[in-house]
């Protein structure tokens, strides 16, 4: 992929990203884009030290350079959206605020693993008020990175930890807020952050990082904020039922196996596809779970190579790459769900295990981490990353959902 594609496709992201936070035609007055009365609108430069823990031995020292691989640093410029304090939903979720950001980061290896770019989506909210000015608070990064310095035989034969150039960037934190005036607020607090391309290239060890993040935060209406009277009606019960999400989802994968111990990769991509039936019982605002009925369809699923003999002076025709029979790559498992709720977006987790399947690598436990980004009352995007027995890469689950029987009241809209 070259470097002209790759800034298509951050272009892209930043558009779909800034269509997906931003509130809907209902949301908005004629005199006001984000309702003045309803939201803060804020600005805000972070910088991010951090430490690259070393989980591979690329990283250890094992490169071009033959040194240890170490630091990071990254620059962020983001836009949110705050709700009001003391708004239903500023009550309810703990002055939450999401909003889009850009990052540039560096390793100290751009020969080597390059200097991303990343465009991301983020959401985070008020965790404790410990002072009235100093506040703690959570937030989580969710994106895509392009500019990566990739594994090449040829070029860049060592790095094995990034196998492409666009590659996912996962971010969660914690820090503090102290403000300042009603303009400005400093931040302060840790960062864990993660890179990978989903198992679709070869490699995807993946790159992860620890530090610390500092920042300042700008205002850009508090004035109007400030003369908005608080909201002082009680918050509505929260109606307990069961709602039903349907997703179709679909990606693609990289496979390798393992032949009388050495690890093979295939150079073919797979296409994967499934379903997911979910029952889940909405407990509150900000909690639901339930099982799900999860169909997949892997066409990586018990792939396999042959060994053979080469003769003396023959050419080595390479590994030759079979597929088994469809009923070997389908299957049909029960898994448990749990989802933490919040204004447009929702945060999942599910353990599973195929109760229909053809064996081999369909076997085991299955794990899942998804995030859904609402578009309208009952639709959402649903984006999601699968794991076999808590460590195999499995694969992307990117795909879209309907909400049936969905009581949830929305303070937000």
């Amino acid at each position: 992929m070259n470097k002209q594609i790759t800034y298509k496709l951050l272009i892209f992201a930043t558009v779909f990203l800034f269509f997906a936070t931003k509130p809907s035609s209902a949301q908005t007055r004629s005199d006001s884009v984000l309702q003045p009365d309803r939201f803060r609108n804020r600005l805000e430069f972070e910088a991010r030290p951090g430490y690259i823990i070393p989980t591979h031995n690329f990283l250890k020292g094992e490169n071009a350079r033959s040194k240890p691989i170490r630091d990071s640093f990254s620059t962020h410029l983001k836009y949110s959206f705050q709700f009001k304090p003391g708004s239903p939903a500023g009550s309810i979720y703990g002055i939450p605020h999401q909003g889009i950001g850009v990052a540039y980061f560096t390793f100290g290896e751009p020969q080597q693993l390059g200097a991303p770019l990343a465009v991301y989506l983020f959401q985070g909210a008020r965790l404790a008020q410990m002072t009235s000015k100093l506040s703690l608070h959570y937030e989580w990064n969710f994106g895509l990175s392009g500019g990566w310095k990739p594994y090449h035989p040829k070029t860049n034969p060592d790095s094995r930890v990034i196998g492409s150039k666009i590659n996912a960037y996962m971010n969660t934190g914690f820090y503090l807020n102290q403000t300042v005036s009603q303009y400005f607020n400093l931040i302060g607090g840790i960062s864990i952050a993660h890179f990978s391309n989903g198992n679709t290239q070869f490699p995807n060890a993946g790159l992860n990082t620890a530090g610390v993040k500092l920042g300042l935060m700008y205002t850009l209406n508090p004035s109007i904020m400030s003369r908005q009277s608080p909201y002082r009606g009680a918050v509505a019960d929260f109606p307990r039922h069961v709602s039903y999400d349907i997703v179709l989802f679909g990606s693609w994968r990289r496979k390798g196996v393992y032949l009388e111990g050495k690890g093979i990769a295939s150079p073919h991509e797979y296409p994967v596809g499934g379903f997911n039936i979910n029952p889940m019982y909405n407990f509150g605002y900000k909690l639901r779970a339930g099982l799900s009925l999860d169909g997949i369809y892997d066409s990586s699923a018990n792939v396999y190579t042959e060994d053979y003999i080469v003769e003396p002076g023959g050419k080595n025709p390479g590994y030759t790459f079979h597929n088994p029979p469809v009923n070997k790559q389908l299957a049909l498992g029960i898994s448990a769900r749990a989802e933490y709720v919040m204004p447009y977006f929702t945060v999942g987790v599910g353990i599973g295990s195929n109760i229909v399947h053809g064996g081999g690598d369909l076997a085991g436990l299955y794990q899942m981490l998804a995030l859904k980004v609402e578009v309208t009352r009952n639709s959402f995007i649903h984006i999601g990353y699968n794991l076999q027995n808590f460590q195999t890469p499995n694969y992307l689950m990117l795909g879209i959902g309907y909400r049936f029987n969905n009581k949830y009241p929305c303070f937000y809209r």
